[in-house]
């Protein structure tokens, strides 16, 4: 974390409540996806979201992975810094989450940049990822690198269109959800709370 002391009370247990939906194996599952997807030699880096998150901090590994979804020549960001300037780095991580909802992140799914500049909220870093991994599979325009198991399909929509005629006869079609009781009726029912009466 960046140059912030340890917090306390309620601030501490808002911290815990995010920090237990960090899932671990998610995240050994996004490190696979970014390496085989970037397809250069980097190198794996230790287990743990401390070291998960000094891994992305810098933002090229994010500029690389979104870059490497779009085909040759067509990459949205131009240019990545190698940059130790902490503010370099925080303008690499806004190109990625501006590219990423271009791309077709919904806005919330997209974490913001103090979740992983200082490690505040490292699940929505990984839900951000899984959004994108799942939209790129989805896509299925042959930039996706990896396990499509890795990620699930997003819905696709399926419009339906139906001509004049085939609108007319559903209107002489009455559902059953209609009022339709198949010939049941209500004769012999005595109303609620009347005490039933033996003869």
């Amino acid at each position: 974390m960046a140059n912030r002391g340890p917090s306390y009370g309620l601030s501490r247990e808002v911290q815990e409540k995010i920090e237990q939906k960090y899932d671990p194996e998610l995240e050994s599952r996004l490190v696979n996806w970014i390496i085989v997807q970037c397809g250069e030699q980097i190198e794996h880096p230790p287990r743990g979201r401390q070291h998960f998150q000094t891994w992305l901090m810098d933002g090229t590994l994010l500029c690389k992975l979104i870059n490497s979804l779009h085909p040759k020549g067509n990459e949205p960001i131009a240019k990545i810094s190698e940059s130790k300037m902490a503010f370099k780095q925080m303008e690499q991580i806004s190109q990625f989450l501006k590219a990423a909802e271009i791309y077709g992140v919904r806005t919330t799914d997209i974490f913001q940049t103090v979740d992983l500049w200082e490690g505040k909220d490292m699940a929505a870093v990984q839900r951000t990822l899984m959004a994108l991994g799942s939209l790129a599979v989805t896509k299925d325009d042959g930039c996706y690198k990896g396990d499509p198991s890795w990620f699930h399909r997003k819905a696709q929509q399926n419009r339906r269109g139906f001509s004049e005629e085939q609108l007319r006869q559903g209107q002489n079609v009455i559902g059953l959800q209609m009022g339709s009781n198949k010939g049941a009726s209500q004769s012999g029912m005595t109303g609620y709370g009347m005490p039933r009466q033996i003869i």
